[in-house]
């Protein structure tokens, strides 16, 4: 299932709804569409993780069974609302997971000053819920604090029931579904080795357009991912390169950390950063950033001046 959230109008509420119909070119209301039913079901993405994974398999059902035709009022066309970040305030830090691509460790060892060595573990910093914003929405770019703002595209997994201290083997069964991350980056604010200035601010946690459930994405270590800055491609790689895989992440931070519904983590980038170009490339006001993960979509933001 491929759930979003959305508003149908510029000062209309946030709402849940998922892609339906011939090419997923419907917003199905999911908590509309309930009432319609008899059933209720949950206006808001985090709401709907909170349910556990038989919530999902009950809204499958209940469309199945509806077939094409939906009760009046409870789909739009997507072309006529506006996409949000999925969850648009996230109820934690999203967990970032740093060098864990392997020519992205090689290109930052020799620009950003970090390990040449591969990591043993998983590197994790955070990025701030005011960091996150959804489709569309403009990238702020501070001159005043920045002067070079970087790009980096990332699978992010969501979690979907509490993970504490699990198996690798056992990690997958926590995930709820998969979406697409620009993880923004002020290389030039980077405090001490402190990544999450650099990383944290507002603006600098481009998420969505969609959540792709995770029995639809049964192995996530095998989507490319890619991202262009003004149409030329900067990134293009496939999940299958990560140093640690979805499961080892979720295994790993869990071992000290409890992942709780909800909570997010963007799975790394790979090589073609700014930083790692000779010379190296910063993004500036005008220029559009484009990040796409294959199976799931594709996020386009312009840049502004702060």
């Amino acid at each position: 299932m491929r759930l979003v959230t959305y508003r149908a109008t510029a000062e209309a509420e946030a709402r849940l709804g998922a892609l339906v119909g011939a090419g997923t070119t419907l917003v199905l209301d999911l908590a509309r569409f309930g009432a319609a039913r008899g059933v209720e079901l949950p206006s808001r993405m985090l709401d709907l993780i909170d349910l556990g994974p038989g919530a999902i398999a009950t809204i499958t059902a209940l469309i199945a069974e509806q077939g094409e035709q939906f009760p009046l009022g409870t789909a739009l066309p997507l072309a006529n609302v506006r996409l949000l970040a999925p969850i648009p305030r996230p109820r934690k830090n999203v967990f970032g997971i740093g060098l864990n691509y392997t020519e992205h460790v090689a290109e930052s060892a020799r620009s950003l000053d970090t390990s040449a060595d591969l990591p043993r573990q998983p590197v994790i910093f955070s990025k701030p819920p005011t960091s996150v914003i959804g489709p569309d929405e403009p990238i702020r770019h501070d001159a005043a604090i920045t002067r070079q703002l970087d790009w980096e595209v990332e699978l992010a997994a969501i979690i979907g029931t509490t993970a504490r201290r699990v198996r690798r083997e056992d990690a997958l069964a926590h995930v709820f579904g998969y979406t697409v991350c620009i993880d923004m980056s002020a290389r030039d604010c980077r405090r001490a080795g402190q990544w999450i200035y650099s990383k944290g601010q507002d603006t600098y946690c481009p998420m969505g357009p969609v959540v792709v459930t995770a029995d639809e994405i049964p192995d996530p270590q095998t989507l490319d991912l890619w991202l262009t800055v003004n149409g030329v491609e900067k990134q293009r790689s496939n999940t299958a390169y990560m140093l640690f895989k979805v499961d080892e992440l979720v295994a790993d931070i869990s071992q000290g950390i409890t992942l709780e519904p909800g909570d997010i983590i963007a799975t790394g980038t790979p090589a073609g950063v700014g930083a790692g170009r000779d010379p190296q490339e910063w993004v500036w006001p005008g220029d559009t950033i484009v990040a796409c993960v294959e199976g799931i979509g594709t996020l386009r933001h312009p840049v502004v001046a702060a």
